[in-house]
């Protein structure tokens, strides 16, 4: 088990967490890798940070750049990279000292898998302050089709990067590593999921993530739906029972807000202050 793994990590004015990130690179016990830090544009000491680790161990490796989004900063790593596996890790969260040990096996023994990815621990703070495990499920891209199965740490295979041109650099707004897994296992690779904890996201009280979920999943997901048109038109009828179940849910949450209490006492509250802005509108 000597295959060497890339590991990509873009790093945006988040030199405060990266000391952490990477140590948990460094802990490692599958030692066969290199760590490609990309410093996307950032304006914090990221650059110092980065150069000290880069001093501490060879296998740590510098890139810089212009600001171009995640999804230019893995490419961008990527194409410096030399191993066979890719793993992508954000400079805010943290790898299991046996992600690699326990994850590389798995595309070593099985050549129909592109993508192997676990459990994963969301926390807030620190590694002890966890609040949320996600466990994936699925095998092929049926699963990822209306909800992204797989976090954006997951290790593939160089090979599916090539085969897929990449990250979406289009996608700016987030939701590129779900487009990407989509891309990847339509070309007939499964995926697996490892039901161990080797992961643990950063869950910031404003984020790319939380951003991107608050103002784009719509505009994202019809991206996602028309860039890979082919698959929802061969799961048409699922797709629409989909589609009309989020609209009617939807509507049924708009319907509660306003047979809601609050919702009634804010109309009866604003009464006033609407007639006196009619009378004041009139000629």
């Amino acid at each position: 088990m000597n295959t060497l793994v890339s590991i990509i990590v873009p790093c945006y004015n988040q030199a405060r967490f990266l000391n952490e990130s990477l140590q948990s690179v460094l802990n490692q016990t599958y030692t066969n890798w290199e760590c490609i830090v990309v410093n996307d544009g950032s304006s914090d000491n990221s650059e110092e940070v980065i150069n000290q680790w880069v001093k501490k161990d060879s296998r740590f490796k510098y890139l810089c750049k212009k600001n171009g989004g995640p999804s230019s900063a893995r490419n961008s790593g990527i194409r410096m990279s030399s191993g066979s596996f890719i793993l992508p890790l954000d400079a805010d969260d943290y790898l299991s000292k046996d992600y690699l040990f326990k994850v590389v096996p798995e595309l070593l023994n099985n050549e129909y898998l592109g993508i192997v990815s676990c459990y994963t621990k969301f926390f807030k703070g620190d590694l002890n302050n966890t609040f949320y495990d996600l466990k994936p499920k699925g095998t092929n891209w049926k699963s990822l089709m209306y909800v992204n199965q797989l976090v954006a740490t997951s290790l593939y295979r160089k090979q599916c990067w090539e085969a897929v041109g990449g990250y979406d650099e289009k996608m700016v707004k987030g939701f590129e590593d779900w487009e990407f897994w989509l891309a990847i296992t339509k070309q007939g690779w499964d995926y697996k999921i490892i039901d161990s904890f080797l992961f643990f996201y950063r869950k910031a009280k404003v984020s790319r993530q939380t951003e991107s979920i608050k103002s784009y999943l719509e505009i994202s997901r019809e991206y996602i739906f028309k860039k890979h048109k082919e698959l929802y038109i061969k799961d048409f009828d699922n797709c629409l029972k989909v589609l009309f179940y989020e609209i009617n849910t939807h509507k049924s949450g708009k319907l509660k807000v306003r047979e809601s209490f609050e919702y009634k006492l804010g109309k009866f509250l604003m009464k006033p202050y609407n007639l006196l802005k009619k009378i004041v509108s009139k000629p």
